[in-house]
Parts: C-alpha cells; structure tokens; sequence
C-alpha cells in the first residue's frame, strides 16, 4: 500500500489542466443561445416594452460548471488510483503460483482469491506467463504455464476443498515445469498450517529456478478443530484442538444437530492461555444424545469444526445370547426374558439365529455390537473365543450372567473379570444356617455409585469370587456379607462384566427390581459400538458410497461427482480427494468419515531458509480504486446539467402559469407589468397567459383553410379531403404552404385565426344558432370571408322562383346574417386574374356562376371599387361542389368524378381554388396594375 491516498496511472495527461484558462476564456465570451417567447397575437400589442438585449458573456455560474466538466474529463484521462496498492514483483521468466486451498483456507479464501488475482494483475503488466497450483486439487490437474487472462479463469474458478494438502507432490510438479522457465518468481500462498514432508518439499520447490519468492502465509488466529466426540456415561464429551502457544485464552461454543439440522444441545469449549486442547461434555440425556446426527464449533467456518456421528456414537447394539432351551415355551423362565425387558428401552437388540455357540457368536460379532449379555454361557468353543477375546480387546462389554453351565465350565481369565470358585454358594436353604442377603451400598468407585441399593432385593444363590487384593477394586455391587454381586474390570479397550446371580429370578429376584434396569443401563452407557450395521458384512467390507459430504466451509452437502466409494479398514482412514470427510452408506446405515481424529494436532508453518530474496505479503483484499469511472461518471452528470441549463435559457423548460379569469375577461387581457429583462432574453414573458394560447398560436403560425363542421360524417369527410386536395395543389404550385385543413365549429370556436371558412350547405343539418349565426357575422364583418357550396348546380338555381332544399337552408342563414348585394364574378375581377386566368369556376359540377359581393355602381364599369380599392368580398356562394372537386384520397387521387366527366374540369376546379386563395390573401392588389400607365404618367416618367 502506497502512503500517498492518491495515484495517477497516466500522470503527464495531468498537464491538460494549464488548458484550463482558455477553456475558461472561450467559454467566458460565447453566450448561450437567447431565449425566445412567442405571445398570443391578441397580447402582444398591450403594453410590451420594446427591448432587446443580447448578452455578452456566459454566466459565471455556467462558465465554472464547464470548467469544472473540463478538469474532470483531463482527471480521468490520467487514471487515478484511491487508495494505490504495492505492485507486487510478479516478473522475470514466469510467475509460479501455489496456492493451498485445503479446509485451513476456507474461512479466508476470499482474501486469498484477492492476493493471486493482484500478483496475476502485475504478472500480466509485466507480460510474463503464469503457472497456478493447488495443494488440494486433483494428482493430475493442469498447472499451465497460461497467459493471464487463463491463469484468472482457473483461479476463479477454484474453491477450497475439505481436504489436507498434498505439497509434496504439487511442489515437485510445479519443480519440474520450473526447469524450462529459469529465473522465475516464485509465489507461496500458504494456509499456514505445518504439514508432514513440508521441508522436502519446499526444498523441492525453492532450491532450483526460483529468481523471487513472494510468501503469504496466514497466522491462522482463531482456528479451532473437533477430534472428539465420545458418547459417554455422562453424556457427550467433546475435545478440541487450536495452534499451540497461543498466549491468550479463547472459548468457543459447539452445538449439536439432529438429522433435520435443529440445534438440540450446546456446550462451551474453554482453552486456557497456552492450551492447545480444550474438553467440555454436553450433559444431555442418553436418549437424546442418539438423536446427535453432526456436532459443529460456532464461528469457525471450516470442516476441521464439524464432526458427523455414525451409530458407533448413538444407540448401543446388544447382542443377547443363551444356550437354554425353552425359552419359547416358558418365557418367564427365559434367561433373556428380563434382559430383553430391560434393555429395549435404549438399546437394539440382536440375537443370532443358530443356537450352535460356534455360529451364534461370529453372527453377533458380524453385526458390530457394542455389548455382548451372555446368560448361562458355559465353555466358549475354541475356534470362535480368540474372536471374542479380539472383540473385547478392542472395545466390547461383555455381560455374563451365572449359572449351572457357568459354574460347570470353570474359570476363563480371558472373558471373566475375575476367578470363580468351584460350585456354587446357596443361602436360607433347609440344609443352610444362613439366610438370604440383602444388596448394600454401592461401592464409590464403580458405575453404580450414584444409585440408591434395593432394599428388595436379595440373593439366595450366587457364585463366588476366588478373594484376590483387586477383589474390592473390581467389585461394583456386593451383598450385605461383602460377598460380591457384580464385578467387572477393564481390559485393553473393552469391559467384562459379570453378575454372579442368573437373569431369571430363579438365584434371587433382582430380575424383576427396578434396580437391575438401572445397572444394565449404566453398562450400556459405559460401552461403545463398534461401527455401523450392515447386513452383508462382504459387500460392506468392499466399499461404502458417499452419502452426505462436508464441504470446505463445514456445511453438510450431496457427494460431489469426484468423491468415490470409501473402503473401510482397520485404524482411522486418510481423507483424500477421492474420499473426501462426511458419510458413506445408505439410508439404512452409514459411516462417519472425519476430518480430524484424536491424534491430530496444529502446527504453525515456518518459513524455510530461502536464498533468494523474500518479499512477505498479507492476505488481504485490494482496498484500492480506481476513479476514472467515477470521475467520467461525474462529468457526463455535468454535462447533462450543462445541456438542462441551456435549454433552460432557451426557454424550453419555462412555464405559462395559469391565472383566475374575471367576469369581464370576454376579450384578451392586457399584459401585466413587465419584469427585470434577464441577460439572456430578448423579449419578456407576458404572466396573463390564458389556457388557449398554445393552441392559437400553432393555429395562426401557419395559413390555415377552415371548413364547417355540419354533422354528417360523408359531408365533413369530403369536405376535409377537399381542403387537403386544395391544400397539396397549392404546395406544388404556388409559394403558399398552407397548413392541415382544421374543422370548425362555429358556435364556439375562434374563427379570426382561418382567412377562409368553407361552409357546404347540407338541408339535413341542424339550423345554426342565432348566436353562431352571429359570430359568421362578425368574422365577415372583421374581413373574413365564407365560401357557401350549395352543391346543387342541376337544381333549381339560388335567384330562381322555385329553390332546392339547400337553397331554401341558405336563405335561412343568410337571412339572419349583413350580407351585402350579390353578382356573379365580372369578367374584370381580380378574382379571374389572382393567380391564373379564368374565365369561369368550376367544380365537381360546371356552368353555376361564383357569387361575390357586388360592387357600388355595377352599370358603370369604369367606376368599379375593385379598381379603387383592396376589399375582399366577405361572401362567396357557389353551386359548382369545389370540394367534392378538390378531393384526394391518401395517394392524390380523386374521390368523387366530375360531371360531366372532363379530366381539365377538376384542373380548372383547383386553379379556381387557387385563384380564392390568393385573392384572400393579397386582396385587389393585381387589379391595381391596369392603372400603372396612368400612375407613370402623372408622376412624369
């Protein structure tokens, strides 16, 4: 880690920032674009303050954001580093990683994944190949040399694996690819716990080819391993194992699983300072402590700290075995009668299938119990008793009870605990001065201890014991004459046991006492199973399937595609690749395959003596970042904001506020008082804007022909396609272009903003109110002008006697309305001469003359007012169908034919619109130049 906060990947590109000035400069002297408003044309003539301003310079505050979007942008070109790391030395021939992911690297695997990745990183600068092994992984897998990029993939997709190291056989792999890339770095990334053969093999490793060595190594604080879990008398004692040497203390909780995966006992784990090893015992019932299924450490995310439980730690197996003959038919007098009662409770029971000794006994055996009872077993045959004896060395309870066949058969040092009398002692017999003996105390030192003695009890037959000086020690209940009622000893790994009474209540009725459920079941507890039952013992001894695995981080997982059968055998098995720690079996039973057992242990790693040079790193994540992004980020925000705040200037984002109409608002309202004029306006923003305006103002920014809605839709329909014939016809050939025809309806909408209104005459329509009659009447009389189509031209004609229906509706409107007097079309109206020449103006019909208003003194030709003046005639009135005429489907072509059917016809028809229009729109201005020799003449030239 750098100690400056701050790095430049790229730091000439930092001299960017001397541009700054003249960034400043040319942004100071460009000003934005002006805003612009556009006001209603019935207010832009009330109060405006004719002033227009033009800004000089660009706003301080737009100036400093650009400065500042600049300065970010030449940052981020110079790639700047927060918080920069050591480059680590990742160069020369080849960069060799070795990498222990085992189950001691679990709980820190991404820290280790951050460390390879940076050295990668820097081996990839550097442009070196990589080679990447792990200690943990498969004998034959791949160690390269890759490029960077591959080397990152595998690295990636590596995990840790619940599995000691193989360093031996990884070093000397990665040794050998070494020999052909001399010179190289060599990166340890250790777990940093010791591991048998780790001197050989890093004198493997290091001693050749290794230019550089970069170790990691962790300190392993904290880590902490179950070896132990022995279901006991008392209940569960755990045993733990940490680093040794370790100066400060440290406790850790462990917590029992059942087989659903519930919490269902706990137990503390306290090392004392310089303790390597911890105990605790988990003081639970014996039944509940069958229900452990997995014991695992709080905390400690690794497999070292979980341990699963096989049968050999949950309920015991007894094998039961007798050589009488009638127990079936008198079951009371059973010697397995009160023992299978008394037993059953917490204990499975199996008994074999032969009465033969020489098959009984190896078909116990076969199914691993962990205590034998023998009721009345005489003389052991000689081909199965080393058997028997094997078993208990190894850790069987055998249970016998006497008998006439016991007492027949004589002492056996080997499966008796201790020498017989001959015969057998008989007491309150008729021929006995003595009497039946009570139970006494339990002695302190045997199993029983804590047990209050059967005041019931009493024992009127027993074998007795030959008085040796460890008589008392292995006596655990004697008679009220020190006689001995049950005595055991230990021996090698297992447990003799015998009650010198027989199981029936026959010698004395402890059988049948509360007491004798309590003493077996304290032998039970005091035994241990052998291992898990299986019904073929050959395919069992072959192998066991995995069944559930511990993953890396302690956690139970389905077996893995690489795990393989486990093959059981004698002594505590090695955990591999191909058999990694977990259970194998089936439903029906399984075997706990551990990571650690009772001899394993925690040594630090020590680094080796290197002769090359050493860089020492930590595991740790890369805390370091790079800010271009965020710096370009940043800049794209500001400029983002730059482009708002000009569009803002521009006026795009400003508001028309509405405000509250009074009762006298009929007409436009006067602007308001004028504001401060800002630097970058030109014209202020009228504050009265009223709801409308936009729409006026798009109505009147391009010349528009309007035409009356009349309520059916064939009428409206023709009418719209003919204003938009009409329309395209005078694009094409005039300068004009008119905007969409707009529908109008004249009751309530405003008429001012259409120079022409086409009105065709429908006598099914509803006659129009006195008040929409008298705005058509206003519009006329303020210099707008309504085209009326009667489209009745083989009718009856508008001056005849007898009228058509649309004439009829006509003259109603026109009844109601100022409309001047009447005449045809002169053959001298600017109207036949405004664009082109026509002598007349057809339609879809021809021969109906085009009304207009007449002119004062229509005899008189030569004094005619549209000679003299500019007036437009407010009213047209035509027969002739124009827009019928005029109508275009979507593609140009005509909707409706002409009558009579002449292609020129409807060319003359749309000239004849054409010629309106611009008689609309210029007035009688070409009627004006008939008088231009005349005006020559008076002016002298």
């Amino acid at each position: 880690m750098s100690w400056l906060p701050l790095s430049f990947g790229a730091p000439m590109v930092l001299w960017g920032l001397l541009a700054l000035p003249v960034i400043w400069w040319l942004l100071r002297f460009t000003p934005p674009k002006p805003q612009t408003e556009v006001f209603p044309p019935l207010k832009i003539l009330a109060r405006v303050l004719k002033r227009e301003e033009t800004p000089q310079q660009s706003p301080w505050w737009l100036t400093l954001l650009r400065l500042l979007m600049a300065a970010l942008i030449v940052a981020a070109l110079a790639e700047p580093v927060f918080n920069p790391r050591e480059r680590l030395p990742a160069e020369g021939a080849a960069l060799a990683l070795v990498i222990d992911n085992d189950w001691a690297s679990a709980a820190d695997w991404g820290q280790r994944v951050a460390t390879a990745e940076r050295l990668i990183a820097d081996a990839s600068s550097n442009d070196v190949p990589v080679i990447i092994a792990f200690t943990a992984e498969k004998p034959n897998a791949e160690i390269g040399p890759f490029d960077a990029a591959t080397a990152l993939d595998r690295l990636r997709a590596a995990k840790p694996r619940p599995i000691p190291t193989d360093r031996p056989a990884v070093y000397a792999r990665v040794a050998a690819t070494l020999e052909s890339l001399p010179g190289a770095t060599v990166a340890v990334l250790a777990d940093g716990l010791a591991a048998e053969g780790d001197e050989a093999a890093f004198n493997t490793l290091l001693s050749k080819n290794a230019a550089r060595v970069v170790w990691a190594a962790s300190d392993r604080p904290g880590l902490i391993g179950l070896t132990g879990a022995d279901n006991l008398v008392d209940g569960f004692e755990l045993t733990a194992i940490r680093t040794p040497g370790d100066p400060a203390p440290a406790q850790v909780t462990a917590g029992a699983f059942d087989d659903k995966g519930r919490r269902i006992a706990d137990a503390t784990l306290i090392f004392s300072p310089g303790e390597s090893t911890a105990t605790a015992t988990m003081a639970v019932p014996f039944e509940l402590r069958n229900d452990f299924a997995s014991i695992s450490l709080d905390g400690q995310r690794q497999a070292g700290a979980v341990r699963v439980l096989d049968e050999s730690s949950k309920r015991r197996r007894v094998g039961l075995l007798s050589q009488a003959e009638a127990d079936q038919a008198q079951p009371l007098l059973s010697p397995l009668y009160y023992i299978r009662r008394a037993l059953q409770p917490f204990a499975d029971l199996a008994e074999p299938s032969s009465a033969d000794l020489a098959d009984a006994i190896p078909q116990l055996l076969d199914q691993k119990p962990a205590m034998i009872v023998m009721a009345d077993v005489g003389t052991i045959p000689q081909q199965v008793r080393q058997r028997l004896v094997d078993w208990v060395d190894n850790g069987g309870t055998l249970v016998r009870f006497a008998g006439s066949r016991l007492v027949a058969a004589g002492n056996d040092d080997d499966l008796l605990p201790v020498r017989l009398r001959t015969g057998e002692r008989s007491l309150g017999g008729a021929l006995s001065w003595t009497t039946p003996q009570p139970v006494t105390d339990f002695p302190k030192t045997g199993p029983f201890a804590d047990l209050a003695p059967p005041a019931e009890v009493t024992v009127s037959r027993q074998v007795l014991a030959e008085p040796t000086p460890d008589i008392v020690e292995r006596s655990w209940a004697t008679l009220a004459d020190g006689t001995p009622l049950v005595t055991g000893m230990k021996k090698g790994k297992g447990t003799l046991v015998l009650f010198h009474v027989t199981p029936e209540a026959t010698w004395s009725n402890l059988p049948i006492s509360g007491s004798f459920v309590e003493m077996l079941r304290r032998i039970v507890q005091l035994s241990r199973n052998q291992g898990a039952a299986v019904a073929n013992a050959e395919a069992a001894a072959a192998s066991l399937a995995p069944y559930r695995m511990i993953s890396a981080d302690g956690t139970l997982v389905p077996p893995t595609p690489d795990a393989r059968p486990l093959v059981p055998g004698a002594g505590p098995l090695p955990v591999t690749f191909e058999n990694p720690p977990g259970l194998y079996g089936s439903d029906t039973g399984v075997v706990a395959h551990n990571l650690l057992n009772a001899e394993s242990s925690f040594a630090p790693l020590v680094r080796p003596q290197i002769p090359v040079p050493v860089t020492t790193i930590q595991y740790a994540f890369d805390e370091s970042h790079n800010l271009k992004g965020p710096l370009v980020a940043a800049a794209l925000v500001l400029m983002v904001l730059d482009t708002l705040a000009v569009f803002w200037m521009g006026g795009l984002f400003s508001r028309r506020p509405r405000r509250a109409g009074t009762a006298a608002a009929t007409t436009a309202a006067l602007l308001i008082a004028l504001g401060a004029l800002v630097g970058h306006t030109d014209i202020a923003r009228a504050d009265d804007a009223k709801p409308g305006d936009e729409r006026a103002i798009e109505d009147i920014s391009k010349t528009r022909i309007g035409y009356v809605q009349t309520g059916d839709r064939s009428v409206d329909s023709i009418s719209q396609a003919g204003l938009e014939g009409l329309t395209r016809f005078l694009i094409d050939k005039t300068a004009l272009e008119p905007g969409a025809p707009a529908s109008v309806d004249i009751s309530k909408d405003q008429l001012a903003f259409y120079p022409l209104i086409y009105w065709p005459i429908d006598p099914a329509a509803p006659m129009p109110s006195q008040a929409a009659i008298a705005r058509v009447d206003a519009y006329m009389q303020q210099g707008g002008t309504v085209l009326f189509d009667t489209r009745d031209q083989f009718a009856t004609g508008i001056g005849a006697e007898q009228a058509s229906p649309a004439t009829e509706r006509l003259r109603d409107i026109l009844g109601n309305l100022n409309v001047p007097a009447l005449e045809p079309v002169p053959e001298d109206h600017v109207l036949t001469k405004s664009f082109y020449i026509l002598p007349e103006f057809p339609g879809r019909f021809a021969g109906g003359p085009l009304w207009v208003a007449a002119s004062l003194e229509a005899s008189n030709t030569e004094n005619r007012p549209v000679r003299t003046g500019d007036g437009v005639s407010p009213i047209m009135i035509t027969a002739n169908d124009f827009a019928g005429a005029w109508a275009v489907d979507e593609n140009g072509d005509p909707l409706l034919p002409t009558v009579p059917s002449d292609p020129m016809q409807r060319i003359y028809a749309l000239r004849a619109g054409v010629n309106i229009m611009m008689y609309m729109l210029t007035g009688n201005y070409k009627s004006d130049q008939v008088h231009v020799p005349v005006l020559l003449e008076r002016l002298g030239q």
